[in-house]
């Protein structure tokens, strides 16, 4: 698991870390305006979306180790290349490039943490691995941070692009590792016991024909049925949220000198930046395993997504940046608690070749938001003059994707609306 989390950390940072180049030299240098930046950030997600079924189930044939190892070095080069980028076409060309090149990390972990986690610990086991976003947000901040700040002039680069070059490099290496360091399943694990292989080989196998038993779902099923776009629309919300802050919170804090007479280095706004993400961390692992104790998941995901959706247009309308930083902690804590217990939901009902494809599709549907929420936040911005407005869509979307995630539940049931007259059949 700390393997894994090493690895989304890096995976996350080189996905976000535009939005520290962003205020600090990049916008300025390539002349992007705040709707360009927003594209550029968000088309990421657009290669992303292109790729990531079939990269998950080439994962479900392949093996976790091969497939990471090669998504991880074709991301590397790409992310790396970035520091040269010389113009805004360039730059929006790479950011695609990036998000077909990472297609199929994140969901193929999640897919990778079925293999391993019986369903009474995968909540926690998600939380643990995907407590590398709100770490890599807050200490990922800070050292983006520092690398521009202190960066401009090596190698003849822009503080920015030096913060590039750094961070693009860990994840070839790191896929050089993954190689020899991942096992595919737990029958493989020499590192276990053969009495322990076995047991966990047998609960999960277990568990699986169960749900099989259950809940019948073909690949095809899974990649078609309204359920999976309703989870993908739930997705879509918390994803929104995420990707809101992660592109633009830099943005939002940069702007506080103006709002409330705030004066920050670029290291000191890199710090305060890490706050949110830092609390976020915490609130997490503990929110999922809360859930993981108690069995309940529909509330898990819906109340934080509440809470957060609320919290995030309220902060911009507060009297000082204090009052404004609890507000878009808040907003995160929602964000990050949601995420885990999501994750735990597909798996109530997916095994198999439909668990590749399906979690997946989910994935790649709801990182639609990845698009939409900087290129529309941008937008807005440009068009009001305020980052209020794309605050308030923020906050609409975590609230509708909060509304839709009580109204599916935690599984299927033969009588729900969703299911169909196919279901009882």
């Amino acid at each position: 698991m700390p393997f894994l989390g090493l690895l989304y950390f890096v995976n996350y940072l080189d996905r976000v870390n535009i939005g520290f180049a962003g205020p600090n030299g990049m916008n300025a240098e390539l002349g992007l305006t705040a709707t360009a930046f927003g594209f550029a950030s968000g088309v990421f997600f657009l290669g992303y979306l292109v790729l990531e079924v079939p990269s998950n189930l080439a994962l479900h044939r392949f093996g976790a180790r091969r497939w990471m190892a090669r998504i991880m070095i074709t991301w590397g080069i790409v992310a790396t290349v970035m520091a040269f980028v010389p113009n805004p076409t360039t730059l929006i060309v790479l950011r695609f490039l990036l998000g077909v090149a990472e297609a199929g990390f994140f969901p193929g972990i999640i897919l990778y943490l079925t293999y391993w986690f019986p369903a009474s610990q995968r909540a926690k086991a998600v939380a643990l691995f995907m407590a590398a976003i709100p770490v890599s947000s807050a200490i990922g901040s800070t050292v983006s941070s520092l690398l521009i700040a202190h960066g401009g002039g090596v190698f003849g680069l822009s503080g920015w692009r030096f913060m590039f070059l750094v961070e693009g490099v860990p994840a070839i290496l790191l896929a050089v590792v993954t190689w020899f360091y991942l096992t595919d399943r737990p029958e493989k694990a020499k590192w276990l016991t053969a009495e322990e292989r076995t047991w966990l080989s047998n609960e999960l196998e277990t568990e699986r024909k169960a749900t099989e038993a259950e809940h019948h779902w073909p690949l095809r099923k899974a990649l078609t049925h309204p359920r999976i776009l309703g989870l993908a629309f739930v997705y879509f919300g918390i994803a929104y949220g995420l990707y809101a802050l992660g592109f633009f919170l830099p943005t939002i804090i940069s702007g506080f000198s103006q709002q409330f007479g705030s004066k920050l280095t670029t290291t000191q706004a890199g710090l305060v930046n890490a706050i949110p993400y830092a609390v976020g961390a915490v609130v997490m692992v503990l929110w999922a395993r809360h859930g993981d104790r108690t069995g309940e998941r529909k509330w898990h995901v819906a109340l934080p997504m509440l809470l957060g959706g609320i919290a995030i247009p309220v902060a911009l309308y507060l009297g000082n940046p204090y009052a404004a930083m609890v507000a878009v902690t808040v907003c995160a804590v929602g964000v990050c608690a949601a995420l885990p217990t999501f994750w735990a939901l597909p798996s109530n009902f997916l095994s198999g070749a439909a668990a590749a494809g399906g979690i997946a599709l989910i994935n790649s549907l709801g990182n639609i938001s990845g698009f939409a929420a900087p290129y529309v936040t941008g937008w807005l911005r440009d068009l009001t003059g305020s980052q209020r407005s794309g605050l308030w869509v923020v906050g609409a979307c975590m609230i509708a994707g909060a509304i839709v995630a009580l109204f599916l539940g935690a599984k299927p049931k033969k009588t729900a609306f969703l299911e169909g007259s196919a279901e009882g059949s």
